[in-house]
């Protein structure tokens, strides 16, 4: 089972690169064009929303609910009831979201001043900040359609995974990033006013992400009419299990658009610095957290739907082990190389290096989560395989009201790093509660040696730190060189850190078997 698991996670990993390299290519044009400025401000925070409802309602809620209904049907119905499941929540799925972003598009001035309440209230006493209000709810009409779109990707891409056909949905994404570049590139220079084609770019690519798998779903058969059915025994499943899940598996998103609130009462910049500093921590959350968790999650029900116990916890054991081998020393590196990579990718245009700094400290300060996002991430499979949605919300919630205290007690001294702060120890506390709450049940037991393995990856990871520690310039060196010899030295000290942590490694006994269920 883990050589099958390990190259469906190495394809995933491969196209989430291609679409997480783009994202970054696009995020330099985003800096490059708009800055850190009220412009960006206003477009991310146009652009957070529609995402926010998607990793919430689609990708996230409902992927978690509806691959174990799917991967139930496949295992226990023919294939004509596989078909009319999946008509009856296309349809079903499909008219709900259709009424939700005609509402979204009607209302954008509203679902700004409640994200953006620092603004509305500058709006409403005539201040400065007005006009940042007002720009924010026209290009929200734009970009809220995304989610009408990308709904229908994240359910066609759900299906496609619990196919097998993991490659299709990973690549889907690449589409965004080359929408939102191409209309920056070509039309934005053009402009007086950059942020409404960056807009149009999001649109653009929800549609064509849209378009894209519909000749593939077709090809694998399960392209059906959509038809509303609300009581079919599959849709009351998957809707009774996505209800709850909506907070279970999506706190981390929750807790980032609560910090957007509490930032639109910060200076201008707080915002895009955030934005920043979230995108170097999404770069190696999608492409070894996500990916893992993907790839994990039809496997973990399909275990669970033949009642294999045994290999349930293994297989869960196996996605642990990898997401720590992985996830320590990404999460090392981003907080060590935080100026140097955001100097790198961003700094150039309206972007200097005074932003630099003020995203590295944010940047620093979500590094110190990482891991925890990616154990949320692989440890709330194993309870919505077993189509458990009540046990994740509650820690979901708990967590989420923890953020909320965190933010008072943090962003008060600290400001907008105090909110990156929040968000890390929140994560942290949900990993923790997750990993717990497995453990109680008797689901997912540490396998022996573990405890060893996860120190030997720490001394591993502390060794890399400190060679990037000694090696690394300050911000000011980094600032005088060309691009390109940046560029270099970033894939040096990157490399030559990969090396020192997989040597040390392999010292200290790292083998192959140690990422292997019994089953491989």
């Amino acid at each position: 089972m883990s050589k099958k698991l390990l190259k469906s996670g190495a394809v995933v990993s491969a196209m989430t690169l291609i679409s997480r390299i783009l994202g970054l290519i696009r995020d330099m044009v985003v800096a490059n064009i708009l800055g850190a400025g009220a412009a960006a401000d206003v477009f991310l925070m146009a652009n957070k929303i529609p995402n926010f409802l998607r990793r919430l309602f689609a990708e996230g809620a409902f992927a978690q609910a509806f691959v174990p209904v799917f991967s139930e049907y496949q295992q226990k119905e023919d294939e004509t009831e596989l078909r009319k499941l999946i008509a009856a929540v296309s349809g079903t799925l499909g008219t709900i979201v259709t009424v939700i972003t005609l509402i979204g598009v009607l209302a954008s001035p509203l679902i700004i001043a409640l994200f953006g309440f620092g603004w509305f209230v500058d709006w409403w006493q005539g201040g400065p900040d007005a006009e940042k209000y007002t720009l924010a709810s026209t290009l929200l009409k734009i970009t809220f359609p995304y989610l009408w779109f990308i709904t229908f990707v994240a359910m066609s891409g759900a299906i496609l995974n619990s196919l097998g056909k993991f490659a299709i949905a990973a690549f889907t994404p690449v589409f965004l990033n080359i929408a939102i570049i191409s209309c920056a590139l070509i039309f934005a220079p053009y402009v007086e006013q950059p942020e409404y084609i960056m807009a149009s770019g999001v649109f653009l690519g929800g549609l064509i992400q849209f378009l894209f798998q519909i000749p593939f779903l077709k090809q694998a058969g399960v392209l059906v009419k959509p038809k509303w059915q609300w009581h079919h025994p599959g849709v009351v499943k998957i809707r009774t299990l996505m209800i709850p899940a909506m907070f279970g598996v999506s706190v981390s998103q929750i807790n980032l658009l609560l910090d957007t609130v509490i930032a639109s009462f910060l200076q201008d910049g707080a915002l895009s610095w955030l934005y920043f500093s979230d995108r170097l921590l999404e770069f190696p959350l999608g492409l070894f957290g996500i990916a893992i968790a993907t790839v994990i999650l039809p496997s973990l029900s399909r275990l669970h739907a033949s009642d294999s116990k045994q290999d349930f916890a293994q297989t869960l054991d196996w996605g642990f082990r990898l997401v720590c081998l992985l996830g320590v020393p990404a999460m090392f590196g981003l907080i060590l190389l935080a100026q140097p990579m955001l100097a790198v990718l961003f700094m150039s245009g309206k972007f200097g290096q005074s932003d630099v700094q003020m995203a590295s400290m944010s940047l620093i300060a979500y590094g110190f989560g990482l891991l925890s996002f990616m154990l949320v991430k692989v440890l709330a499979p194993g309870y919505y395989a077993r189509q458990d949605t009540k046990t994740p919300v509650k820690y979901g919630i708990i967590a989420m009201v923890s953020n909320m205290v965190f933010n008072i007690i943090f962003a008060i001294p600290y400001g907008y790093v105090g909110l990156a702060i929040a968000t890390s120890l929140s994560a942290s506390l949900n990993a923790f509660m997750l990993w717990r709450g497995l453990k109680n049940q008797g689901v997912f037991v540490l396998q022996p040696g573990t405890v060893w393995f996860l120190t030997r990856l720490l001394l591993a990871a502390f060794a890399m730190g400190a060679f990037l520690v000694y090696f690394t310039p300050d911000l000011s060196t980094w600032a005088e060189q060309p691009k390109l010899s940046q560029v270099w030295l970033l894939a040096a000290l990157i490399s030559a850190g990969g090396v020192i942590y997989l040597v040390i490694n392999l010292v200290f006994g790292l083998r192959p078997r140690d990422l292997r269920t019994s089953g491989g």
